[in-house]
């Protein structure tokens, strides 16, 4: 049989089996409108929604090639405007699963869950994951309640400052970098040198000044539960199992989602309520465990290579040992 005699042939074999196999379609880009998708179905029309943030917090963490909102800022902001348009919604699980992040990304996350409620009235419950640390409980602060599974690790109320040195790497390399600068402290955190006790001072004074908003923060909003002092003396940056978390007055609950769901629907004053997500990938979040808010669905969620590199020298409220060393 001669060339094209087989390419005909290969294409009528295809054509048979296209014709009698079942058809695939990789839904890649998800849909172009966010949809929200019944995870729990009730008998009334009432809503839940359950609303995640993992991984690390930072709105500099580069979106996935098949995200469409890009990084968590919009995708929490984006939520919560749709959850205060719609008149059913009518409580909040707030599942978090992460080590904390920016700073500042946490902070606005923070104050959209305080404004979001005051707007509303809408009571807003935190559901603590396997890890919700540092600017993770500080969001979580926000919330009207706070309920950790069994295994959670938590707290980590402190704040921690990153800025390498890669002084001794460029000397074994002949690289040198030559600096001009207006003042002597114009260069302070560069990585071309070693770090002066002046311009440790400055550094420590911020991260102070931070750590004491984090205090304040979470005081304010856990006041009933212990005093300042109290407070004080776990506010080193220690993380606490759900049991230590509970004895130190940090959390309100131990338990797991049936339990946050009741407790949410207590608030709501309901009965009952359906429990939903807004998604652009509604074949994938078919019940409550099913993918994230993270739309990207055939990628794993962001590598601890992409974590180092989206953190650039500033301060975090994050615990991420190994960060660390």
């Amino acid at each position: 049989m001669n060339k094209i005699g087989i390419g005909i042939g290969m294409t009528v074999l295809m054509f048979v089996l296209s014709a009698c196999s079942p058809h695939f379609h990789l839904d890649l880009m998800g849909k172009e409108q966010i949809q929200e998708v019944v995870l729990i179905k009730s008998r009334v029309k009432e809503k839940i929604l359950l609303l995640d943030i993992s991984g690390v917090i930072a709105s500099s963490m580069k979106p996935g090639v098949f995200d469409k909102e890009g990084d968590i800022l919009s995708q929490v902001y984006y939520r919560l405007k749709k959850a205060a348009e719609d008149n059913l919604v009518k409580g909040i699980i707030l599942r978090l699963d992460t080590p904390g992040g920016e700073v500042t990304a946490s902070d606005i996350i923070y104050h959209e869950i305080m404004n979001f409620k005051k707007r509303t009235g809408i009571p807003v419950l935190a559901l603590m994951m396997g890890l919700t640390a540092s600017g993770g409980y500080y969001i979580a602060s926000a919330c009207d309640l706070l309920i950790a599974h069994p295994t959670t690790l938590t707290g980590s109320i402190g704040v921690i400052s990153l800025f390498p040195n890669l002084e001794g790497l460029f000397e074994k390399v002949g690289i040198q970098v030559h600096v001009i600068k207006s003042g002597e402290l114009k260069d302070s955190g560069s990585v071309f040198r070693q770090m002066t006790p002046e311009e440790r001072a400055v550094f420590q004074k911020i991260v102070d000044e931070y750590h004491q908003k984090f205090q304040d923060v979470v005081y304010e909003n856990r006041k009933d539960h212990f005093s300042l002092e109290d407070l004080k003396k776990i506010a080193d940056g220690r993380v606490m199992t759900a049991s230590q978390a509970l004895e130190a007055k940090l959390i309100d609950e131990i338990g797991y989602f049936d339990k946050a769901l009741k407790i949410i629907l207590d608030l709501s004053s309901l009965p009952e309520a359906n429990v939903v997500s807004y998604t652009y990938f509604p074949k994938r979040k078919t019940n409550i465990y099913a993918t994230s808010l993270k739309s990207e669905p055939l990628l794993e969620s962001a590598s601890f290579r992409d974590v180092v590199q989206s953190l650039k020298s500033g301060f975090y409220y994050l615990w991420h040992p190994q960060l660390y060393y």
